[in-house]
């Protein structure tokens, strides 16, 4: 505890970077190698491997009450409905990207379909169809961390310079990050944009939004767009796109956080955890780190997404610039899935195959 401590205190202050480039990285992704050696360490932690079906229960009232409080604000003040979106909405909207998260994980369920179907069913009071869109390439971001054609949460070049650090273009780039996030598909050409998936997708949110309008009218679609923007942009539940992977200490490129909104977020905050074991559902991400602390406790991580919210607008050590990018895709065919855990853990349960043992890290 008292390292935890020490390190949160720390302010340590990432590497003066040239704000023209990003942050180059000669190795592969690190997660397949911390994956290895925690299982090695801490080979309980395969038992967290697994479904979480009663998620579906937290979709379904996520779902209800976004719709149910768009109805409710449907005939009140423009104020009114701003507020409720900001305060609350963004909240709910927020969430129920984090069950989309589950589903493109495939974390709910046994079958692909289901998980999927799930996933689309959280996508209807965030009006915009992404569901199917974002299991494509957050997969791709696993498997693929750093690798700019292949991992969509890095920003374009161009996107980078145009923002750069300054106080402004952060509120801008925040202001509109879903519009920046479509705009960096376009160089992500070796994945698949459209299937029979993203338009079914597609076809549920013009009829879902189509309903919306017949029945509480225009302010119903203007809270839920609201939600939408707030949940990922200028609110400080967008801190948590700054938070996942920009670098604010040396040599370190994912970061978690552990603070009170996790209890509103589904645990997301644990992304170090999530990226080493993409396999083990929300509620059981904690575990991770209170089986294998020496893992996670010597890392630099996040206590507040308020206070890191304030600090990405006005520290201009931070960029979007401020990102460790790379060409080595370490040998992980396009197909992956991102199931490293569970491959090492099916490898375990063959001694031909077992893993080599590898030192346990010394805190300094």
């Amino acid at each position: 505890m008292y390292l935890s401590v020490t390190l949160k205190r720390s302010h340590i202050k990432p590497t003066t970077l040239d704000k023209q480039t990003f942050i180059y990285s000669h190795v592969s992704e690190p997660h397949r190698v911390r994956t290895k050696k925690i299982l090695q360490q801490h080979p309980d932690i395969r038992e967290l491997i697994g479904k979480n079906p009663y998620t579906i229960f937290a979709i379904i009232g996520l779902v209800v009450f976004q719709t149910a409080l768009a109805g409710l604000v449907s005939g009140q003040s423009w104020w009114l409905v701003f507020g409720a979106a900001y305060l609350l909405g963004a909240f709910a909207n927020h969430a129920l990207f984090v069950m989309i998260h589950e589903c493109a994980h495939q974390l709910l369920f046994k079958g692909k379909i289901a998980n999927r179907l799930a996933g689309m069913f959280a996508n209807l009071p965030q009006i915009f169809p992404n569901s199917i869109s974002f299991e494509r390439y957050h997969i791709k971001h696993h498997s693929f961390q750093g690798v700019h054609e292949l991992d969509g949460d890095l920003p374009n070049h161009w996107e980078a310079r145009l923002i750069n650090n300054y106080f402004i273009g952060k509120v801008m780039w925040l202001l509109l990050y879903p519009f920046f996030q479509l705009s960096r598909l376009g160089r992500l050409k070796e994945i698949k944009a459209f299937d029979k998936w993203t338009v079914a997708n597609f076809i549920i949110q013009v009829v879902f939004t189509a309903a919306m309008w017949y029945f509480f009218g225009f302010k119903a679609i203007a809270f839920m767009v609201l939600s939408f923007f707030f949940s990922v942009g200028l609110h400080p539940l967008g801190a948590r796109w700054i938070q996942e992977h920009y670098v604010v200490k040396e040599n370190q490129e994912t970061y978690s956080y552990y603070g009170n909104m996790n209890k509103l977020a589904f645990n997301v905050g644990y992304h170090n955890e999530h990226h080493d074991f993409p396999s083990i559902p929300w509620n059981k991400l904690p575990q991770i780190r209170s089986k294998a602390p020496i893992f996670y406790d010597s890392l630099y991580y996040h206590t507040s997404w308020v206070k890191l919210f304030f600090r990405f607008l006005f520290d201009q050590e931070i960029s979007l610039f401020s990102r460790i990018i790379r060409n080595n895709r370490g040998k992980v065919p396009l197909t992956d899935k991102s199931k490293a855990d569970i491959e090492m853990t099916q490898m375990n349960a063959h001694p031909e195959t077992q893993l080599a043992p590898v030192p346990v890290p010394v805190l300094q």
